[in-house]
């Protein structure tokens, strides 16, 4: 069988998926998320605490309960529907840390946890930041010279 037919194979088996479903599935979950996100947010400005430090609270919010919904194996049910509507806000990195946290505790805490804990995130943070430096950079040079 060559490269071809093999192709030709494996696309008359794969499983099509249901774009349309998943984008609204995305879209709701995704919203969801972030309409619990302000809810929190008028929450904490209604019980006194100032914007800058609401907003902290609500980030600090969301990364607690996504690591619990991922200790208890709830967040990858969500997740199996949701697809990237859970993975854009800050819950989909915080589930991509203490996934691997879990899965890597029984090597240990230095061999285990401390080596593995980035290894999805990982990237995220390097181009994350390296983007935010170019950024930087340009804006430096367009309010500078611009």
């Amino acid at each position: 069988m060559n490269e071809k037919e093999y192709n030709e194979y494996v696309e008359k088996r794969a499983k099509k998926s249901p774009i349309v479903k998943n984008c609204i599935f995305a879209f709701l979950i995704g919203g969801l998320i972030c309409t619990l996100g302000q809810g929190f947010f008028h929450l904490y400005t209604f019980l006194g605490i100032e914007e800058p430090d609401a907003r902290t609270l609500v980030s600090v919010t969301l990364i607690f309960i996504a690591c619990l919904l991922t200790a208890f194996g709830i967040f990858d049910k969500i997740a199996k529907h949701a697809g990237a509507g859970t993975l854009v806000p800050i819950t989909g990195f915080a589930n991509a840390v203490c996934s691997q946290a879990i899965d890597t505790k029984s090597e240990g805490l230095i061999i285990g946890v401390g080596a593995k804990i980035f290894t999805i995130a990982g990237p995220v943070i390097l181009y994350g930041t390296l983007t935010g430096a170019i950024y930087g950079v340009i804006y430096y040079i367009a309010t500078v010279w611009g």
